[in-house]
Parts: structure tokens; sequence; C-alpha cells
């Protein structure tokens, strides 16, 4: 806190006035895309959407050439004359390349993969050419994730994998994708900033919360409660005892890093198994949460039925794909306002 505060005492007024200046810019620069380049799933590069400037080996360049065309005055030298010229029609040329390299390639978002928070989402990109002119070096990218390099040469469509961390649950809409290439000599870079509509669905990060809750029912003081199993059915994990049969222990869930496990076995096969909110008193939303999803994970791993009671919201018992996605789902788009913990 003291190293806090005696780093705020030092910022100087020209510094607190940059860091005010920044957000305002940034904010008038991206009203300023959103005019020019408007949010679609298919977007084409243009005149309109390209912007070209050197780079620092482009202004490098600059001043070769411009030493060139000194040494060259003082020594009336007519060699040097002519290497300069050549190098100032070289450098004259070089950015309509640079920036044909990018004009009329389409992007296009083909769909999204759900991830969970903390994880990558991954979008799927069609890079399509438009006309006869190839493509090469191109980059895409979410600052400051390094991104992809692509090439669209011998083929008229290629796809793509675009990566980008995703920190929270829910509907993450994502930033505009960074595209460029310095192609081909890497004086000039000819830039966009392409909003191609991408969004993804964040389920909750998985955060273990014991054994699955078989049999478990939410009695006084929110505690769970359990009632003894025997038979020849599988009906979960509890944590392994000394003098438990080797044969019952989960050697698999061991194998995967986990903590030991014995399998329990119960004599009514029709028994569900209800990851219920109520089971996770004490605790705050988003960890209850990230609990019911590994409870989800897991029972999804040990093909036992089960269904999700959260406020407002019950799905029935069952298995599959489609009902895991569902349940995560539900649990992504949870309102965290208006819950009691």
């Amino acid at each position: 806190m003291l190293e806090k505060r005696f780093a705020n005492s030092s910022d100087t007024p020209a510094e607190t006035g940059q860091t005010a200046i920044r957000p305002l810019f940034r904010a008038r620069w991206l009203r300023w895309l959103d005019r020019r380049l408007p949010a679609a799933r298919r977007v084409t590069l243009d005149h309109r959407k390209l912007f070209v400037l050197p780079t620092g080996a482009g202004m490098g360049f600059l001043l070769v050439i411009f030493l060139l065309w000194l040494l060259g005055t003082n020594y009336e030298n007519n060699l040097v004359f002519a290497v300069a010229f050549l190098l100032v029609g070289l450098f004259v040329v070089l950015p309509v390349h640079t920036f044909a390299n990018l004009s009329g390639l389409e992007l296009q978002l083909l769909d999204t993969e759900p991830a969970f928070a903390g994880d990558f989402g991954r979008a799927r990109m069609a890079l399509r050419k438009t006309g006869k002119r190839s493509h090469e070096r191109v980059r895409l990218a979410w600052p400051p994730e390094e991104g992809i390099i692509a090439d669209v040469i011998e083929s008229d469509a290629r796809e793509v994998h675009l990566d980008l961390p995703l920190l929270q649950r829910g509907r993450v809409r994502a930033p505009r994708i960074y595209v460029h290439s310095r192609f081909p000599l890497g004086l000039f870079t000819c830039w966009s900033w392409v909003d191609l509509d991408v969004e993804f669905l964040v389920y909750p990060q998985p955060r273990p919360a014991g054994p699955l809750p078989f049999g478990a029912s939410v009695g006084e003081g929110e505690q769970l409660q359990s009632f003894a199993r025997s038979g020849e059915d599988f009906a979960g994990l509890k944590n392994y005892q000394p003098g438990d049969s080797l044969r019952h222990v989960a050697w698999k869930q061991y194998a995967g890093g986990r903590d030991l496990y014995s399998k329990e076995y119960a004599s009514g096969s029709d028994q569900h198994l209800w990851l219920d909110w109520d089971l996770l008193g004490g605790r705050d939303v988003e960890t209850r949460l990230s609990n019911l999803c590994a409870w989800v994970l897991e029972a999804d791993r040990a093909q036992v039925p089960y269904g999700l009671r959260i406020p407002g919201q019950t799905i029935a018992p069952d298995l599959g794909t489609a009902h895991r996605q569902q349940v995560l789902t539900r649990l992504a788009l949870f309102p965290v306002q208006g819950v009691s913990q």
C-alpha cells in the first residue's frame, strides 16, 4: 500500500494528463472505426478498410537514400546518384504492392467453439480470394496475442483458427481482429481492424467440489447427507478408506492426477443424480457455478444420468452431448444479481 501511494505521489502532471487523454483518444478511435468498418460476419478488404504506412525498416531505408544522395552530391558521383534514384523508385512502388497484397481478401466467420473460463476460445474463419491475386504472409491476431500467419496462394480459400483467452463466463464478445501484412520487403505495413461479430459462449471454470453427491439432500444447516448403499450397480465415487477393496478403486481417476477414490455400488439402477444449487450452501455464486460445472463433467465421464436444479431452472436427468451442452449453457448464462447466497 505504501509503495502504491509513493508511486502515485511521484506521478508528474504530464503523466497524469497522458493517462487521462489516452482513454478519450481510444474511445474516439473506436467510434470512428465503428462508422468506417461496421461489424459483419463477412468482410472484404478494400481501400476504405486498409491503411498503409512505412515501418521502422522503411524509415531506415529512406535515411539510406538520403545519405546516398548527399554522398553523390558532395562527390558528384553519377553512379551513387543512379543507385539513390533506383532505391527511390523501389520505395515509391512498394506501398502499392503491400496494399495490393491485402486488397480483395475476404474474411468470413464460420463458427466459434464454446470454452471454459480461463481457457482459450477458438474461432473458425475462412480467408478467400475475390480476384486472381494471391495473398501472402497475412497475420491475424487479437492483440496482445501473436495470432497466426496465413497464405492464400494456390487455393481460392483457406480455413484458419484464431484463439482468444477468455477470463469470464457468459457470452463474451471478441474485440476487433488486427489484420496486417508487411509483404513483400517489410518496408511498409498494410493493416486493418476487422470486426467479424465474434461472440463466445464461456462456461464456468470447473472447480472440484468433492465426489458426486449421489443421494444427497439438503438438511438443516445446508449440510450434505448421504444414505448408505449396497448392491451391484455403480452409484458414484467416495473417498478411499483403508480396507476398501482394491477392485473398487477408481484407478483411471487416480492415474489422471486426482485423489484416490473408491467406487460405490447401489442395488437400485433407477437412481438419478441431482446436481442441486442448495447442496453448495455458504459459497458465492461463481464458486457454486464452478463446482456444479465440475460435477457435470464428472457425471458425464462416468455416464451417470444427472439433472440440474438452480434457482428458477430445473433440467431433468439425462445423458448425452446435447444434455451436457444444455446444462453447461444454463450455468454459463446464469445471472449473478438477485441470487441468495
